[in-house]
This record gives structure tokens, sequence and C-alpha cells, in this order.
């Protein structure tokens, strides 16, 4: 495979970050501070996130936004009239197509009706609402605080609205929790009729309240039999699975989520907020970073900027297919080629050979396709790509 002159463009998203929420989960490594009942700057804010997309808009001149995901922290503390300003300000400063799907975190403790249909007329066609569990002991565990009874209601209000699509964000793999526990949850969000789940393992991060108090979680054997048996329970439920930890009904996948997997690129506006950008013109990809706690990002006398950085050629092999692997359609071939600017080279290729030897992966000649082995061993062949 030759490596083409220049690279292509891959669509582009626009990621949004809202620091801020009522406290701060102990498994949580996002970027987030817990405000309580502080009163947030939300004007002020918004202000800021405007003038950081203009400064990222002349890296992609007119380039369409397919897509907006607005993520915290609880974007859900900002009322819907600071959404609304900040959605109709995005519009002037950069292309966003008409039908962009535009979705935003909402946790169950700080959402009511209104307040739900408020975020559509502002704008909003989609919304993820932070569920985890539906059970006392188990939310209580997360440090969540909202209870079972708040998550059914917001579910609720989310099939009431004119959403285009709605997501529950599920975790299994809790301290204590038992194959029942983790159906239970399972079973009971399915019954509420998300044409969308986020259903991922919850696991132990840095820097973290549980990194540093370890609770007892699962045993490996049980977290395979709670995977296994959830897979067939959501198949037989209609959903289909097209990411690691993703499934929706058909039709109903996360278009801003499948673009990351897919190498899109994204600009990153907010408080420690990431991008990646394609710079055709001059066949580079760079990372950006932007300041990280909100006292430093709204300081007037710096730039929004943290970190601005060309990615090395050596690292775009892993860097594509640690993203392109976690999901479960095919790979074409040529969109490594386009959105890397290379060709195969001997050791990325040996890789590749390596993995289907192994079972990991089916090559054809057009595409990659990762094996139900290769899913369940993803760990195993992503490093086998560096």
């Amino acid at each position: 495979m030759s490596a083409p002159t220049t690279l292509k463009l891959p669509p582009l998203a626009l990621y949004i970050h809202i620091p801020w929420c009522v406290q701060k989960c102990p498994y949580c490594d996002f970027n987030s501070h817990g405000q309580k009942q502080q009163q947030l700057p939300e004007t002020e804010y918004v202000s800021h996130l405007l003038d950081d997309l203009a400064e990222d808009a002349k890296l992609v001149g007119s380039r369409a936004i397919h897509s907006i995901f607005i993520g915290g922290g609880t974007p859900s503390l900002f009322s819907a009239h600071s959404i609304k300003t900040l959605l109709d300000g995005v519009k002037q400063r950069v292309n966003l197509l008409a039908d962009a799907e535009i979705t935003m975190e909402a946790n169950p403790g700080t959402v009511e009706s209104q307040r739900f249909a408020d975020y559509v007329i502002a704008g909003i066609t989609r919304i993820s609402i932070g569920v985890q569990s539906f059970q006392p002991e188990k939310l209580s565990a997360l440090g969540r605080i909202h209870d079972e009874n708040q998550a059914l209601k917001a579910a609720t209000l989310a099939k009431s609205i004119d959403l285009n699509s709605f997501n529950l964000d599920l975790m299994h793999g809790l301290p204590k929790q038992s194959l029942e526990d983790a159906l239970f949850d399972l079973d009971t969000a399915i019954s509420q009729k998300p044409p969308h789940l986020s259903w991922y393992q919850l696991t132990i991060e840095p820097n973290t309240q549980f990194h540093s108090k370890p609770p007892k979680l699962p045993e490996d054997e049980m977290l395979w039999d709670i995977q296994e048996q959830g897979d067939a329970l959501l198949k037989q439920a209609g959903f289909e699975q097209y990411e690691i930890s993703a499934y929706s009904q058909p039709g109903q996948q996360c278009q801003h989520n499948l673009n990351y997997w897919r190498f899109g690129d994204y600009l990153g506006i907010g408080c420690g907020a990431h991008g990646k950008i394609t710079l055709a013109e001059k066949n580079q990809i760079i990372r950006t970073v932007k300041v990280k706690h909100p006292k430093g990002y709204m300081d007037l006398t710096r730039s929004y900027m943290s970190d601005n950085k060309v990615v090395p050629t050596e690292d775009l092999p892993f860097e594509f297919f640690m993203n392109r692997f976690r999901l479960l359609e095919p790979c074409p071939k040529t969109d490594y080629e386009n959105f890397t600017g290379l060709g195969l080279d001997n050791k990325t290729a040996q890789n590749l050979e390596v993995a289907v030897k192994r079972g990991l992966l089916i090559e054809s000649s057009d595409e990659w396709q990762v094996t139900p082995l290769g899913r369940r061993y993803l760990n195993t062949l992503l490093e086998m790509m560096v």
C-alpha cells in the first residue's frame, strides 16, 4: 500500500467540556470539580467557550461540524438559557450542519420535566443520562447523587419530549456486584426502551478515590459471565453492539462517538478538553489540550491552549488502530491510508499478520475485521499494534 501525497480530511465534530458537578464520584478521572451549592459562572464560562471556539475555528476554516457533544462534569447543571446561548454562538463561529447530532450529558438528580423540554428548545437533539445503576446500595457505593426513582423518571422524561434519541449510561463490575445484580440493572435499563445503551465495566483509574482506597470488585470469571449473559440479553431485546461498550437499536448509533472511533477529527473546547485536527495542507495531524482548571481557563491574561503538538508519524499506526479496532464494523484499508497519510510499513504489516494468525483479526483484500476473540482480548490486540 503506497502512501498518499496528502492526508484526506475525515469528518469533523465538536466536543464542549463543562467541568462542574455537584460532587466528585470516587471512580471518576474526568476533569470535573464538585461545586455543591455554589453559584456557577455560567455566563462567563459560555463567553470563554465561544472565544475558545473562535480560536480553534481558524484551524478548520469552513469545514462542516457533523456533531456536538457537551460533556462534563454535569452539563445539566447549566440552565437551558446558557445552553441556547452557547449553541447559538457555536452556529455563528463554525459551519454547523443543520441536521447535526447535538448530545448533552445529564445527571438524573439535576433534571426535571420543564428543564428537559427547554434543552430541546435550546437545540439539544440527544441526551445521555448517567444512570450507572438502579440499585440504591450500588449508587451509594459509586457516590452518585441520584436514587433509582430519579433514574427511572429521567428515562421516562427523555421518552416524553421531542428528542431524536437518548442514551442510558450503565456500568457493571461494581463493588460487591453479583451476576444477578448486573443483569437486574441491565434488564431495568432495557425496560425503559432507550434507543441507545452505553454499558461498560467499572475500571479503577489513577488519581481517583477508588485508586487510593480500592473497593472489592468481581473476579474475572464473574465479569466474563456478566459480559456474556448481558450481551445475550441486549441482543434478545433488539440491540446491536457496534462498539466495545455501546449498543443501540438499528440506526441509533451515537454519531459523535462513531467519529472518534473512526479516527475522525474533533475540536475540543473548555477546561482540559482534547482535540484532534488534520491539517491537510501541512500533511500533519495535531492534538490540542486546553487549560485544565476553570480559574486558569477563564484568566484573560493567558491562552486557552495548554498543549498543541503534531502527532509523530511513528505513533499514527497505533493511534489509528487503537480507535478503529473498538468498532465491530470492518475497517476499510483505505481509511488507514487516507486518515494517517501512511502506507503499511513492514512493522505494522507484520503486527497485523501476527494478529490474523492468532485469530484476533480477519483480513481481506480491502478491510480488516476484529473477530469475537479479538473483541474479548482487545487490549492484547492493541498492544500488538505498538
